[in-house]
């Protein structure tokens, strides 16, 4: 199903972004992997053996430039994986305005635009599969991340409309909402989080990372791109608009 099918990994040279792109090229999927990071993102682009772009998806320039370059040597797009982001962790009085702005743009109006552009190619063709890359905090929220929050909560209203408007044309579009998963970003947020909290910095994941949830445990890449590839095959035909929740039990409560 997912063989030499075109698809775009935003965010792609390290964690969540890098499973799935490594995911889906064993595969068979021709899999065009995104991010700023140059050198570690061409590594692992070869190690793959995968198609790589360096893109700033924070402007809206780095977007269109990424799918035009996709449009150009694969004439199509089919998948579209929303993953990049950051995180940046202070009061709300304290948030530095220019964070915001950089993460709205990176985390919310990026994945708009990205959806926008591969939109025609995926209409055209009956048939296109969109993945936001969300969080538990785009359906709930915790203190100290305002702008990652506000971006996770926008793009969970992308995802309804984008799955309304896609249905007609065979475009699905899903969010998976992971609790915290073991990658690089959750890693640089732990010093910040011992900082805001006013604890040592071993204790931010048994007390801030894994409080609210019911299993204890982080969450392995891999995991998110085995859910993300399931939502790319025709078993997932049905499955739109879903808010798929990787929680560890977090929302049950």
């Amino acid at each position: 199903m997912l063989k030499d099918k075109i698809c775009i990994v935003t965010g792609a040279a390290s964690g969540i972004g890098l499973a799935i792109a490594q995911s889906f090229a064993k595969e068979g999927s021709k899999v065009i992997m995104s991010d700023v990071n140059q050198t570690t993102l061409e590594q692992e682009a070869k190690t793959i053996k995968a198609d790589y772009f360096v893109s700033d998806l924070s402007t809206q320039k780095g977007c269109k430039d990424l799918v035009d370059y996709t449009l150009q040597k694969y004439s199509k797009v089919d998948m579209l994986i929303n993953n990049a982001g950051i995180q940046h962790v202070s009061p709300i009085e304290d948030f530095p305005e220019d964070k915001w702005n950089f993460i709205i743009s990176l985390m919310l109006t990026a994945p708009f635009l990205l959806t926008k552009y591969v939109w025609p190619s995926m209409k055209a063709q009956k048939w296109g599969r969109i993945i936001n890359i969300n969080s538990i905090h785009g359906i709930r929220a915790s203190e100290f991340k305002v702008a990652y929050i506000s971006a996770k909560h926008g793009l969970s209203g992308l995802t309804k409309v984008g799955a309304l408007e896609g249905a007609p044309y065979g475009i699905t579009v899903n969010s998976i909402c992971p609790s915290y998963v073991r990658t690089p970003l959750v890693d640089n947020q732990i010093d910040d989080q011992a900082k805001t909290h006013g604890i040592p910095r071993e204790k931010v994941i048994e007390e801030i990372m894994l409080k609210k949830a019911a299993v204890k445990k982080l969450i392995e890449p891999n995991d998110i791109a085995e859910v993300a590839k399931f939502l790319c095959t025709s078993t997932a035909d049905y499955i739109t608009g879903a808010m798929m929740s990787i929680d560890c039990g977090w929302s049950a409560s």
